[in-house]
């Protein structure tokens, strides 16, 4: 283990860039003390990148696969939409984590994080397993729910077989970077995703394609250099967890799965799967009103929204930032700190989607071009990335707000905030649209953006509140 926190140097002890650099190198900080603005760029870069590494996961993987045909994008984007499922679950169990071991760590209670770790990633094993088993042999039909032609189930079936059947890596890799973003080991979390992204991009073009001895896989090959790459992720997390490398070391009396921890974080991670669920499902739903409008109108809309996730990860990474800050900062007992942050996590990241409004009203065709050079396909990926540009300046303060209550362990509000906006607006104004106006694909862009920018300005109005201030997380268990 490394020193306590109560030892560990503040945001403003010494020079930024140089402790940047010692924050990208893996260094800790005590971030319920010092200046707060300097402790979000400390933690939110190592996010950031970690965040652009989990991105080019997808625009690697889209620009390979681009080059096998619409039939092989479109059986992509429905896999993906599908996998979005799993995130849900793996990115709300994260957020639980990272809620739980960052209380921990700002109570200056290490062992407590080591007890919420290990039974974070326990559970991730099970429920990743229980979700890859069935997944793995029914592909063929998962697509046929997604109403993909029998062109597309054809392609895509290996390919989904391999995404799904294997998401507990996916799982893993999820709640082990919570774990460490929780503990303040950004840096960790983004060599984790770099290792795994170096992995794919290596084998990606090997296995799609062939070389020498390797025979050429096809799309199915790049769901293999996938599965691959995360799975290097998370061997590393596991070393570095194991040995310490960070502030956690899950070893010792503490490295155990513990009942009464599990069931705080189902209560914690229930409102926040609960409000990925809602969003993803969304997403699962916008898909397949899209499907029937054809292949080229499915492969656009994937392509759009790979840039889309490529360009919004910085974004996220700041968020993620926000949520570290008021876990530890309120487990320091210094709500109006907390608060501070998730405003300044807001105003940054507004700043920077602002510059990719401009940069995807000003570029959408040439960006779309890199990845296809047919005409119908790119005019749906040009219109899909200006109409949902239009409200990134929103976005930014619901994407730092609802990681600000997730972060206090307010799970609850930002679920029905994202109930109201996605379920309730989104899905019903984009079939209005499409189907009932006859706007097309167009019809669901504009209820993207729209909903998104709905949820923004819910989230501060509540967020404004304040209630979240009082939320309790369970205390640890003793022992």
């Amino acid at each position: 283990m490394t020193d306590s926190p109560q030892s560990l140097p503040t945001p403003e002890a010494g020079g930024f860039w140089r402790q940047l650099r010692a924050a990208l190198g893996g260094a800790e900080f005590d971030y319920t003390r010092g200046s707060l603005s300097r402790a979000v760029w400390l933690l939110a870069v190592p996010m950031v990148l970690e965040m652009v590494m989990e991105s080019t996961f997808a625009i690697v993987d889209v620009y390979f696969v681009a080059q096998l045909g619409e039939d092989a994008v479109a059986a992509v984007g429905l896999t993906e939409a599908m996998l979005t499922l799993v995130y849900a679950l793996g990115i709300g169990l994260a957020v639980a984590a990272t809620a739980l071991v960052a209380r921990r760590i700002g109570e200056k209670n290490p062992q407590g994080a080591v007890r919420a770790a290990t039974s974070a990633l326990a559970l991730g094993v099970v429920i990743g397993v229980a979700i890859g088993v069935p997944a793995a042999f029914l592909p063929q039909e998962l697509l046929e729910l997604m109403d993909a032609s029998p062109r597309v189930i054809e392609a895509g079936s290996g390919y989904t077989r391999w995404i799904l059947g294997c998401n507990v890596v996916v799982m893993l890799l999820h709640l082990g970077n919570g774990v460490l973003r929780g503990a303040g080991d950004a840096a960790l979390a983004m060599k984790t995703l770099a290792l795994a992204n170096g992995v794919n991009i290596v084998l990606d073009p090997l296995l799609i394609f062939g070389w020498g001895p390797i025979p050429a896989l096809g799309l199915e090959g790049a769901a293999i250099a996938t599965v691959i790459g995360r799975s290097v992720g998370v061997g590393f997390q596991i070393w570095a967890l194991r040995g310490g490398v960070g502030r956690l070391a899950l070893r010792g009396p503490a490295f155990r799965v513990e009942p009464p921890i599990v069931r705080e974080l189902l209560r914690l991670s229930a409102g926040t799967v609960g409000q990925f669920l809602i969003a993803t499902s969304s997403w699962v739903l916008l898909m397949r009103i899209v499907a029937p409008f054809g292949e080229a109108a499915l492969a656009g809309y994937t392509i759009a929204i790979r840039i889309v996730v490529f360009a919004f990860m910085p974004a996220w990474g700041l968020s993620n930032a926000a949520a570290t800050l008021v876990g530890q900062n309120l487990g320091a007992g210094q709500p109006d700190r907390a608060e501070r942050s998730v405003w300044l996590t807001g105003l940054y990241t507004m700043g920077f989607l602002a510059l990719v409004t401009i940069v995807f009203l000003a570029l959408a065709p040439q960006l779309v071009g890199i990845f296809t050079e047919d005409e119908a396909v790119a005019r749906v990926g040009v219109e899909a990335l200006r109409t949902l540009s239009y409200g990134y300046v929103f976005y930014a303060w619901g994407m730092a707000t609802v990681q600000g209550f997730n972060g206090a362990g307010d799970t609850r509000t930002p679920t029905w905030i994202h109930f109201v906006a996605f379920w309730l607006v989104e899905i019903p104004l984009a079939w209005v649209l499409a189907k009932h106006l006859e706007w097309g694909p167009s019809g669901v862009f504009w209820s993207v953006c729209l909903s998104e920018s709905l949820l923004a300005v819910i989230a501060v109005v509540m967020f404004r509140r304040g209630s979240w201030k009082r939320t309790q997380v369970a205390a640890d268990v003793a022992h």
